[in-house]
């Protein structure tokens, strides 16, 4: 990604590597990137879609036409950056109107050199997504405008997102701690594969001290915080170069200790289990995708940002070498698996988010879940 400042006026174009161009102007910085294109059907929340590490390498095309106003905070960010390679959208407002805004969003987009385009019809755009899958893009502005053929010939130089490993890229380099909100209960190592700020807070809550560790943490640094459970995080890239965790993964289960996986956690799951994964066509992303709790019958609207699912039956349990797994979960739109859950060990996951800021939170419910094999372990 190259960049430059500010310029609203500025023309600026984004090509597919089908060869599709929009034509709009440039929001946030001005200049170019590269990512894989994909869309998010959230009305809100996209502080916290953009600040999610599990966005890294992608161009987010915003559905709902209206973007940025209630601005940019200080408290709603998910991580220390926006990790959005680049942003789509229709009509960015004018002003924020928000008691809690700092600055527009167009402000923050151009201090940490996101380029991004407005003025083009997202909703073509989304459609073409969806009929086509999720491709490959560029947008350019200002001086990086130029021949089309030669900007396709560079957005098709990009790599593609399957086969990525990124989940290094985004976790952090040191592990930190994040002490229980009141009386301290239960003890969790965290492993960061682009975890959300959110996601500890919400244990913290449960009376949970989260050591959160990096994604090349070993069965030493896991056991070495005496945990209670372990919990494996969301993250960015292919589940299938994800070698390291599902080998850290598979040490845990070994040993029955309580283990959540979300999001990157369950496909991370599904392979330690022996299930493939494959890449979605255009992925789930958002904050109101129906899913199925298949133990309770429960319907939940759930927040998701995934492109690649797992490949298990759903029609009866499977046996693996920790013992019987089940689908315990499945999106109601296409019958995706989102979650799993072994039979005859404290594991399970899901492949959405739970901790949900800026909402839903009808799922929170699955750390209380979380909760409860660790008490069943500990009696």
């Amino acid at each position: 990604m190259t960049t430059s400042t500010r310029g609203a006026s500025a023309p600026a174009v984004l090509v597919l590597e089908d060869g599709r161009t929009f034509r709009g102007r440039a929001y946030g910085a001005v200049g170019e990137t590269f990512g894989e294109a994909v869309f998010s059907t959230g009305m809100t929340g996209y502080q916290e879609t953009l600040t999610d590490p599990s966005y890294h390498r992608q161009v987010v095309v915003m559905t709902a036409p209206h973007i940025g106003n209630t601005g940019v905070n200080d408290e709603d960010p998910e991580s220390q950056r926006i990790w959005v390679s680049g942003y789509v959208v229709r009509d960015p407002a004018r002003t924020p109107s928000n008691w809690r805004s700092r600055r527009s969003l167009d402000e923050e987009l151009t201090a940490q050199g996101v380029v991004g385009i407005s003025g083009i019809d997202t909703r073509a755009l989304t459609r073409h997504l969806r009929e086509r899958g999720a491709m490959r893009v560029g947008i350019f502005s200002g001086e990086a405008l130029g021949d089309e053929a030669a900007l396709l010939a560079r957005v098709r130089a990009v790599p593609q997102m399957k086969g990525a490993d990124l989940s290094g890229e985004v976790a952090t380099a040191e592990a930190y701690t994040v002490p229980a909100i009141g009386t301290r209960k239960f003890t969790v190592a965290a492993i960061d594969l682009g975890i959300k700020g959110m996601t500890p807070h919400r244990m913290a809550e449960r009376g949970i001290e989260v050591h959160v560790l990096p994604a090349t943490a070993t069965v030493e640094d896991v056991y070495a915080v005496g945990p209670d459970g372990v919990f494996f995080s969301n993250g960015p890239g292919d589940p299938a170069t994800a070698d390291h965790p599902v080998s850290l993964m598979r040490a845990v289960l070994e040993r029955s200790t309580p283990l959540f996986g979300i999001c990157f956690g369950n496909q991370i799951l599904g392979r330690a289990l022996g299930f493939g994964t494959y890449k979605l066509k255009y992925g789930h992303r958002g904050i109101n995708q129906p899913v199925q709790d298949r133990t309770t019958g429960k319907v939940e609207i759930t927040a998701h940002n995934h492109g690649f699912a797992v490949d298990a039956p759903l029609d009866a349990p499977s046996d693996t070498p920790y013992g019987r797994a089940e689908v315990s979960h499945v999106c109601l739109n296409d019958n995706v698996v989102e979650g799993l859950r072994l039979l005859d060990r404290p594991a399970f996951s899901v492949q959405y988010h739970p901790e949900a800021a800026a909402g839903p939170h009808d799922a929170a419910y699955l750390f209380d879940r979380f909760v409860s094999l660790m008490e069943g372990q500990r009696a």
